[in-house]
């Protein structure tokens, strides 16, 4: 997976997990993963913007669900999976579609493509690249989830 314009010296090869997001194909990196479950009682939270499907309980921990399609693409997404991975205020799970397995990517942490990565998804999108002929997100630390997420989170814990 290569930025545009990025010079080949500037890649790294990086086992990531990826998965569907909608129509999307996503990666992350596997140190940011901490584990895959079947999708888990969720309850909505109010106050939080669409992304967030509401709250789980996590190995008794009460955690913020994002629905990765709707965070990208605006659109509900089929939550086949929950990915739960590290942020550094907690654990975020993430509703993704199939998961597809990991692999080696090629990687630039450092971007994508400018006209793919505005707003609140450059914040999320560590690069763009391509899985066999289909276009792959590597998304980066969950350090776009606001405040108000992790507020309406510490509420509704017990």
């Amino acid at each position: 997976m290569r930025q545009y314009g990025q010079p080949p010296e500037l890649e790294a090869a990086m086992s990531a997990l990826v998965f569907r997001a909608g129509p999307l194909l996503c990666a992350l990196r596997l140190d940011e993963v901490i584990e895959t479950m079947r999708p888990l009682e969720t309850q909505p939270l109010a106050g939080t913007p669409p992304f967030v499907l509401g709250i789980s309980v996590l190995r008794g921990v009460p955690t913020p669900v994002i629905d990765v399609a709707r965070l990208l693409r605006g659109g509900k997404g089929e939550a086949e999976r929950y990915v739960a991975v590290q942020t550094e205020r907690g654990a975020v799970a993430l509703a993704t579609g199939e998961i597809i397995g990991i692999r080696t990517v090629d990687a630039s942490t450092t971007g994508g493509h400018p006209a793919l990565l505005g707003g609140r998804s450059s914040r999320l999108v560590a690069g763009v690249g391509t899985l066999g002929a289909e276009p792959l997100l590597l998304l980066q630390s969950m350090r776009a989830i606001p405040d108000e997420v992790w507020e309406a989170a510490a509420v509704a814990a017990p």
